[in-house]
């Protein structure tokens, strides 16, 4: 299966709420749409994950985060350009997302480039959520090959594509910016 088809297909799953695992601009993530309060149901059962635990969800453009962000600091294209590593960002208040995709009104916001994971939430219309794919209190995996076999069967799919390529794998750096352009390193 090539890029384009690939991504067609994790469209059409996404859209039926089901649940994945595919690279994303950092490491490997489990995601479904943002947008789908079920999906994110699912998400959170097949990772044992606490419902009290926020998810990140991932954007395609920086214009995209004022579509979910009920307020968007002048700052924030700013911090995104300088940022050297991929830059997730809490905002205060979140909007057109399900509800259970933050477990207060703030949403977490990263922007991903144009590799395979924006190239994917560019074809869905949407935002996905990102999460570590592992099951919850172990460690992220590394590569494609750290995901454990129970993971990887309790998913709706795996994304065939990238599964060999070594990325640096690091978790985003995660801010919270406050509507008067300050903000608080949460993770670095």
């Amino acid at each position: 299966m090539n890029e384009s088809e690939e991504i067609r297909h994790c469209v059409e799953l996404l859209l039926k709420g089901k649940v994945i695992i595919y690279p994303t601009d950092t490491i490997w993530g489990l995601g479904c749409d943002a947008t789908n309060a079920k999906a994110i149901d699912k998400l959170f059962k097949i990772k044992n994950r606490p419902e009290n635990k926020s998810l990140i969800i991932l954007v395609d453009s920086v214009e995209r985060i004022k579509d979910y962000v009920c307020n968007v600091p002048p700052i924030t294209a700013d911090l995104i350009g300088a940022a050297k590593k991929p830059l997730s960002i809490i905002f205060d208040k979140g909007k057109n997302l399900a509800k259970n995709v933050s477990a207060d009104e703030t949403v977490c916001v990263r922007v991903v480039g144009d590799g395979f994971c924006g190239k994917l939430i560019k074809a869905l219309g949407r935002p996905i959520t990102s999460t570590s794919a592992n099951m919850s209190g172990e460690p992220s995996p590394k590569t494609f090959g750290d995901i454990s076999e129970k993971l990887k069967n309790a998913s709706d799919y795996v994304v065939e594509l990238y599964r060999d390529v070594a990325k640096s794998p690091k978790p985003s750096t995660i801010i919270r910016l406050h509507d008067n352009n300050e903000f608080d390193i949460i993770r670095s």
